[in-house]
């Protein structure tokens, strides 16, 4: 065999070796974990997903190129902190330009400028370019999900992954207290104490609006 024939062999098994690798590398495995106790399930990449923690009632996990991050109503105080700071995370994002991929719109943001957010100091996301992220939720679970992935179809199938379950179906309030409002008065039911208490709807309003400005003010955003 000539010294041609030989290269030419040499070059078309280093071609198909190649094309095996990208094949194999481009390959995610998945693991199925639980976003609520023995509720609410979804996809993550396998073996490198890690859960960050609870910061302000928000759930937060990542892997090398991603983050997931979860709310739930019932696990969340009276206060809803943890509604105020998942909902800055999803102003955010809304912002961002939008992209239709397999029927799922995903919002195009820089992670730099996601990270930003001092809820995610938790993660350690080695990545800085795209981040493709879907919102969704489900009004019966109460599960709000925010996907942020640099790999449009990791993000789509863990979207397309989700089963929802609820697993609070008598529960209204997580803090069993009540709140109810009408034009004149807020009625505040602690229904362990048997407490009834009339509080006047621009009080209990200026108190919130005073809780809000400062849990905005410790999530700050730099657009």
């Amino acid at each position: 065999m000539d010294k041609k024939k030989i290269i030419i062999i040499v070059i078309l098994l280093l071609i198909i070796v190649g094309l095996i690798w990208v094949i194999l590398s481009s390959i995610v495995n998945y693991e199925t974990i639980e976003i609520t106790s023995n509720g609410t399930t979804i996809d993550v990449p396998a073996n490198q997903t890690q859960f960050c923690g609870q910061v302000s009632g928000v759930k937060i996990w990542n892997w090398d190129k991603g983050i997931l991050v979860t709310y739930n109503t019932h696990e969340d105080s009276a206060i809803k902190v943890g509604q105020l700071s998942f909902n800055v995370i999803k102003e955010l994002i809304d912002k961002a330009p939008i992209q239709e991929v397999d029927g799922f719109r995903c919002h195009v943001i820089n992670a730099d400028e996601l990270l930003q957010i001092s809820i995610f100091d938790v993660v350690k996301l080695n990545y800085n370019g795209k981040l493709y992220c879907i919102s969704t939720s489900n009004q019966t679970s109460q599960d709000n999900v925010i996907i942020c992935c640099n790999n449009k179809d990791i993000a789509v199938h863990m979207a397309k992954s989700l089963v929802y379950k609820n697993v609070y179906p008598n529960d209204t309030n997580s803090s069993n207290i009540n709140i109810n409002l009408d034009p004149k008065n807020m009625n505040l039911n602690i229904d362990s104490n048997n407490i009834n208490l009339d509080i006047n709807s621009s009080t209990v309003n200026s108190k919130i609006d005073t809780i809000s400005d400062e849990i905005r003010s410790k999530i700050p955003i730099k657009i």
